[in-house]
């Protein structure tokens, strides 16, 4: 077979067709492109995905955020960190020093009555939380490179924390599962009626990928009953709009969430990224029990790229790809972001290892 470009690949696997190797694609820690340019590894005009050749470009046009007139609101502040309430009427603290999960400090929002009273109302698909601009651009620059694009952004789990903090929505869940339904529905209306207003206005991507952190070690956030009576309304309602659209769904999720796999197939991801491995998935086993079902995509241990143990990389990607790349059901990625602590020897080993291994005999 002929190399194929980046799109006609990524289609090619996510509709499970004969592709000359496996997919590429990576996140990383915002820091560790400038790291790598001062060494003087990457050209400082060149980015990460046009010097590693990945296949996948994204662009996240969407702004979520409930009160779009609210100016943040500095409450504290140090050499390292702030705190800010934002327009989610939630109080964030930030890392000044480094990129960092912020930490949830409190919330406004904690029950049906403040979701009715703050947030609900301010939730409309308007057209200026679309940044159509970064879209257009994004998406001509994947095709001028021929990479698969895909539209990024949040699904209903991923829209309500940020409002609530996950304490209040999962105790919602038990206590009042009709004010997490009506956010579950809320924030599905608005993700579908923004994508039918820029999708009209900018036209299709090639695919989707939603981001839905629904796990920690070794357990989901909730029981996989909560989820399907839940949470799956809204995700089934979203992916059905993009499949009516011919668009296949790629679905995002870092912690341990195999327990839920069953209803995010039957909700109709076409696709699983991350499976990480600290958390306690296993990609291998994954493969086995979901793979004639769903592509699969990551589950190589970030931990070994951070200690660069190009020993352990090559075991793990000897091991694993083998097997992920059967029935062409395979795009590597790392189970996590990486960081500036990888040496870029080390993930140019990972790369080019794991394309040794993923390419399809001719």
């Amino acid at each position: 077979m002929q190399p194929l470009t980046g799109r006609e690949r990524i289609d090619n696997i996510l509709h499970r067709r004969p592709v000359d190797r496996i997919g590429l694609f990576e996140h990383f820690w915002g820091d560790t492109l400038k790291a790598w340019q001062s060494q003087g590894h990457i050209a400082p005009d060149t980015d990460l995905a046009s010097h590693f050749g990945f296949d996948i470009a994204t662009c996240w046009p969407f702004n979520c955020i409930a009160n779009l007139d609210m100016e943040p609101i500095v409450l504290e502040e140090d050499d390292e960190t702030k705190l800010v309430k934002n327009g989610n009427y939630a109080s964030l603290r930030h890392h000044k020093l480094h990129a960092s999960t912020p930490e949830h400090v409190d919330f406004e929002v904690k029950d049906r009555a403040s979701w009715e009273a703050k947030v609900r109302p301010l939730l409309t698909p308007e057209r200026r939380r679309i940044n159509a601009e970064a879209y257009r651009r994004a998406r001509q620059a994947a095709a001028a490179s021929q990479r698969f694009f895909c539209w990024g952004g949040i699904n209903v789990f991923e829209q309500m924390h940020p409002v609530c903090g996950h304490e209040h929505m999962l105790v919602g869940m038990a206590l009042d599962p009709d004010w997490v339904r009506d956010m579950v529905d809320t924030y599905a209306d608005l993700t579908i009626g923004l994508m039918e207003i820029l999708f009209a206005e900018e036209g299709r991507p090639d695919g989707v990928w939603f981001y839905e952190d629904m796990g920690f070690k070794l357990r989901p956030f909730m029981s996989p009953a909560m989820y399907r009576e839940l949470v799956m309304p809204g995700h089934r309602r979203t992916i059905d709009y993009c499949h009516s659209l011919g668009l296949k769904v790629i679905l995002h999720s870092c912690g341990f969430v195999e327990p839920l796999l069953p209803g995010l197939i039957e909700a109709g991801i076409d696709c699983l990224q991350v499976m990480e491995v600290k958390a306690g998935m296993d990609p291998l086993r994954i493969k086995r029990t979901f793979g004639d079902r769903i592509v699969l995509f990551g589950g190589m241990d970030a931990r070994n790229l951070v200690a660069n143990d190009t020993a352990a990389i090559a075991r793990e990607l000897a091991e694993k790809v083998p097997v992920l790349m059967q029935d062409y059901g395979y795009i590597l990625h790392s189970d996590h972001s990486i960081p500036t602590t990888t040496a870029y020897e080390t993930y140019r080993f990972f790369v080019d290892e794991g394309l040794r291994l993923g390419t399809y005999s001719r």
